[in-house]
């Protein structure tokens, strides 16, 4: 059976392919959440291409995962890996928040193939998430259920109330993973209301939490396969991650919370991810 050591170099190939695609879809629509959208890239490759149980061809499985971006501005992220996976044509990308489009600012389940759940409001993803899990061990289904906060994301009070009720009925189905980039739109995450120390936060709401570098597939792979051992408790992973992750101007820059480059812009970010594949197939 092929283990993660062999699927390292496609889930990194996957990660970049998912931040070009990012880019290119917030310079067309001209606006957009990119430095948040960013910083998911490694996340989503290793949930859509090694972690979740879903197939594009029946995407209304029963028993198949869900996941539920709580952070729905970053919709950019979810649209790319789900793109990439063939859940829609790609050219789908090109029309990102344009109107009739399948995909808008943030995501709508009755509107993006592979959506499980229409987010935006934040606070609100976890709740949906716990739902979801409750259900699934209501109807006896093996399935897990991945809720992806923001770190900014983690002020609103609602999530507590979420954790409560999610280590109250041991939902051991249910994986969280915090983008624990440290920047939010009106700068420092622990300048605005600090959430810190956040794992300890966690486990003193009953949940099994690790922190984690959230740009390193192997750990991102290691800490979603012990979230699969737990019992009667919730896994919140802590994955510390950069806010623009891959493009070196954008990187832990609030300014690139809520824009999307412009043609001159994009085309240097591009160049430099072109390099990091470059340097992968050098690597091999």
């Amino acid at each position: 059976m092929e283990g993660i050591e062999e699927k390292v170099p496609m889930l990194k190939e996957k990660a970049l392919e998912i931040r070009k695609e990012i880019l290119k879809m917030l310079n067309k629509a001209g606006s957009g959440h990119t430095g948040g959208s960013l910083s998911l890239a490694e996340l989503m490759a290793v949930l859509y291409f090694k972690y979740l149980r879903v197939n594009p061809s029946n995407p209304e499985n029963p028993d198949r995962d869900r996941l539920v971006l709580s952070k729905g501005h970053a919709a950019p992220a979810i649209y790319a890996a789900l793109g990439l996976k063939g859940f829609f044509d790609k050219k789908e990308l090109d029309t990102l928040r344009k109107i009739d489009s399948i995909l808008q600012g943030h995501p709508d389940m009755t509107k993006t193939p592979g959506v499980e759940m229409t987010t935006g409001s934040l606070g609100q993803g976890l709740s949906a998430a716990n739902g979801m899990a409750i259900s699934a061990k209501l109807d006896d289904r093996d399935l897990k259920v991945v809720a992806i906060l923001g770190d900014g994301e983690v002020q609103e009070g609602q999530i507590w109330e979420a954790a409560m009720t999610a280590s109250h009925y041991k939902l051991d189905n249910l994986v969280g993973i915090v983008d624990y980039n440290g920047l939010q739109i009106d700068g420092k995450v622990e300048d605005v209301k600090d959430p810190a120390p956040l794992a300890e936060k966690w486990r003193a709401f009953g949940w099994h939490a690790m922190e984690i570098d959230g740009h390193d597939v192997s750990e991102i792979d290691s800490a979603l396969n012990m979230a699969d051992r737990e019992e009667k408790r919730p896994t919140m992973i802590v994955a510390r991650t950069v806010k623009g992750k891959g493009v070196s101007f954008m990187e832990n820059n609030a300014d690139w919370h809520g824009k999307g480059p412009s043609d001159e812009e994009l085309e240097k970010a591009l160049k430099e991810i072109d390099a990091a594949f470059d340097v992968l197939k050098e690597g091999r």
